[in-house]
């Protein structure tokens, strides 16, 4: 008898999502994580339509909605001057609209659902090796201890353990600019039903509404300081928003600085193991995909290892990484176009906000991104 059905290394949204799936369905799962205690900052912060849907099975959708901010409108702008509107009202689904939620409570609210379940979270336990054989997986942690498991799923992040004993190759590269990230508290102008993506003359800035009365603003700039200051974000916004002192920063909660890679996974699975969330891929975060997609990972992984594990061939897995490797493929290429677009050399600016606008009267545009965004789109 093995230690436990599944092994999920990483307790971030993919791995608690997978752990709770996986024991709703009556599978064995030990959920290990190298930290002593889960990120509270907030990091990724929309939820988008096709997560919620997934979600519901776990009876998790509903409290992250009460918890969260409904946006039902994403617009790109040039200070004012709406480019392209998306109106996520129209769409399919029981969630037409984008939800704000830091990923330390979507963390925090999944967790909790593993708990009632019965599950949790052994901390801090870092991955030192992991072998596998016809039968099984051994995982041996840096204090010595060992954990004999039928599979182990990597959702350990960009520097993921797992892949890398796996010996899976991680394809792609870094842009090029840093990008400054911060949550604030301001007044004037600043909607709370809508996330902006402004596109100025000086780059791009994003203004997202956050619970709490706290916005979130994300900014590529090639001076972004470790720890940026609420006179830096000041600046940011007067630049390239609604206008000079139309947005006022009256409090600094929280900032960083980070860069952008975007790689993909060569396969999801390598015999016995398998890779979800950063683990498989990592992006730009423009239009809020990365975690989103890490979920859906989740759930999906949670059906392929619950028929396999049910006597069921393999091939399940198999399906599973062809499927959200492509899934992934779309994703990557998206938030690519966006950040480019994003990040154009300054005199090409006005040119292509120019071609937005005009892209902006096809109504078929318009429904595309906000299908692409909400991750509602086809298989």
């Amino acid at each position: 008898m093995k230690d436990t059905d599944v092994l999920v290394v990483g307790a971030g949204p993919t791995g608690l999502t997978l752990a709770a799936a996986l024991i709703s369905r009556g599978i064995r799962v030990a959920v290990v994580d190298k930290l002593a205690a889960g990120a509270n900052t907030s990091r990724a912060a929309a939820v988008n339509a096709r997560t919620l849907e997934v979600l519901e099975e776990l009876d998790v959708a509903r409290r992250m909605v009460k918890a969260g901010l409904i946006a039902p409108r994403f617009t790109m702008r040039q200070g004012r001057r709406i480019l392209i509107p998306v109106d996520f009202s129209e769409l399919p689904t029981e969630h037409p609209y984008t939800l704000m939620l830091s990923q330390a409570d979507t963390e925090r609210l999944l967790l909790e659902r593993l708990h009632e379940l019965g599950g949790d979270v052994v901390r801090p336990k870092a991955l030192g090796a992991i072998t596998q054989d016809a039968n099984g997986v051994t995982a041996t942690f840096d204090d010595g201890d060992t954990i004999s498991a039928g599979y182990a799923v990597g959702t350990d992040g960009m520097h993921s353990t797992v892949r890398a004993q796996a010996g899976i190759g991680f394809a792609g590269g870094e842009f090029a600019e840093s990008f400054a990230l911060a949550d604030v508290r301001v007044t004037g102008e600043a909607p709370r039903n809508e996330v902006i993506l402004f596109y100025a003359k000086d780059g791009l800035t994003v203004l997202a509404p956050l619970p709490g009365d706290i916005f979130r603003v994300v900014a590529p700039t090639t001076d972004a300081p470790q720890l940026p200051s609420a006179e830096f974000v000041q600046a940011l916004l007067d630049a390239r928003g609604f206008g000079p002192r139309q947005t006022i920063v009256t409090e600094l909660v929280w900032g960083s600085r980070f860069h952008i890679h975007h790689r993909v996974a060569d396969s999801y699975r390598a015999g016995r193991l398998l890779l979800a969330g950063d683990a498989a891929h990592v992006h730009s975060p423009a239009g809020g995909q990365g975690m989103n997609l890490g979920i859906t990972d989740a759930v999906a992984l949670a059906g392929a290892l619950a028929e396999v594990l049910a006597g069921g061939s393999d091939a399940a897995l198999d399906a599973y990484s062809t499927a959200q490797r492509r899934r992934a493929e779309r994703v990557l290429k998206l938030t690519g176009r966006l950040t480019r677009v994003a990040t154009l050399p300054r005199p090409l600016r006005p040119l292509r906000n120019t071609g937005m606008r005009l892209a902006a009267g096809v109504p078929a545009v318009r429904r595309q991104l906000a299908v692409q965004l909400s991750g509602l789109s086809a298989e």
